[in-house]
């Protein structure tokens, strides 16, 4: 097919996805995600905790939330942020949490600023959220319902590394 064939064919699957209502997007992937990999740090009153994103392969990334306690590392949780079957997936294993087990939260809303994967099968949460504010700062959202009332927690984090 010549250039122009290739311009006009983009062109009717553009106009067909517009008139649609629909839009054409690509398959999600690790990358759109890079903008996690660092190490990120939440601060409370009673100290700071720490999110670490490192990239594992092309298609997983893994995570890990910790604090320090004098000197040392006590892990909250560890993560596989993972891009198979045409989907993104969110996998946390918290300690003390569903016997030690890995939960899946599947990727429902992915843009190059906000990263949301849900299981609403979870009991809390059923809704994790990543929104990136900035360069070096982001908030973190856990949401969903405990019994019959909606609740959500917020982290706001700075890059520190």
């Amino acid at each position: 097919m010549s250039k122009r064939g290739h311009t006009a064919l983009f062109i009717l699957m553009a106009a067909t996805a517009a008139l649609s209502g629909t839009t054409v997007q690509p398959s999600p992937t690790i990358g759109g995600a890079g903008w996690l990999v660092g190490t990120w740090e939440h601060k409370t009153q009673r100290g700071s905790s720490y999110e670490l994103w490192t990239v594992a392969d092309d298609s997983t990334y893994h995570g890990r939330n910790y604090y320090l306690k004098g000197t040392d590392t006590v892990v909250l949780e560890t993560i596989r942020l993972e891009a198979r079957e045409g989907k993104l997936f969110y996998i946390p294993t918290v300690q003390g949490q569903n016997n030690d087990q890995p939960v899946t939260f599947t990727g429902t809303s992915l843009t190059d600023s906000v990263l949301v994967f849900e299981n609403p099968d979870h009991d809390f949460p059923q809704v994790i959220t990543y929104t990136r504010l900035a360069m070096d700062s982001l908030v973190a959202e856990i949401s969903g319902t405990v019994g019959q009332q909606r609740k959500a927690m917020q982290f706001r984090m700075r890059r520190v590394k």
